[in-house]
Formats: C-alpha cells, structure tokens, sequence
C-alpha cells in the first residue's frame, strides 16, 4: 500500500494537500487485448475481454468478456485526459504508436 499527494493545481487549498492512501490489497490484476465502450447520459460503461482467435480467416470470432467498468461522464473524461497524457509520454520515450488496421505491434520512430 503506498500513500501519494493529490497533484492538481485545480483543486481547493484543503483537498490539493490531503494524501490519498491506496489501498491494493484487494485489488485484481486482468489482461484485456479488446475493450468496447458504450454510454448513455449517465455513465460510461466500458467492457474488456480476451480475443483469442488465431486464425485469421475465420468468420466468425468470440470475444470473451472479463471485466466490466462502470464510470460517470465526468470520470471518463478525466480517464481520457489521463489516457491521453500516458500515450503522449510512451510516444516521446520510444516512438509513434501505429494503430491501423493490422496495427498493434511495436512502437515506429
């Protein structure tokens, strides 16, 4: 369990200077190479599972669900900023990611 600062200049004096304590005792760890999202007004439900199809002709593929992550609006614009921000610092340490069709491999510089 580890315990970090709450970094954002954003929030009042009071909230920017508590500690948040992560609690990761509970926590699973899952591996999902497919996500799909949805939403309706008032949340964003993202779903995450294991395509495990081998070959590449085939008609038809089964994606096996394994997680489902429920979050409002306002939570998954922050996830998507946050996301973002990731993605842009992975780029710049080891190259363009290429996400074409085909796509998925390794990092391009």
């Amino acid at each position: 369990m580890s315990t970090k600062p709450v970094e954002n200049a954003e929030l009042p004096r009071d909230i920017a200077s508590m500690k948040v304590k992560w609690d990761d005792s509970n926590m699973k760890s899952s591996y999902a190479n497919v996500c799909n999202v949805t939403s309706t007004r008032e949340e964003v439900v993202m779903l995450f599972g294991m395509n495990q199809a081998w070959n590449r002709g085939q008609k038809e593929v089964t994606i096996q669900l394994t997680n489902r992550i429920v979050v409002s609006p306002y939570a998954a614009k922050r996830l998507s900023l946050l996301l973002g921000g990731v993605v842009k610092e992975y780029e710049n340490r080891f190259g363009t990611l290429n996400i074409e069709a085909g796509g998925g491999g390794e990092a391009k510089k």
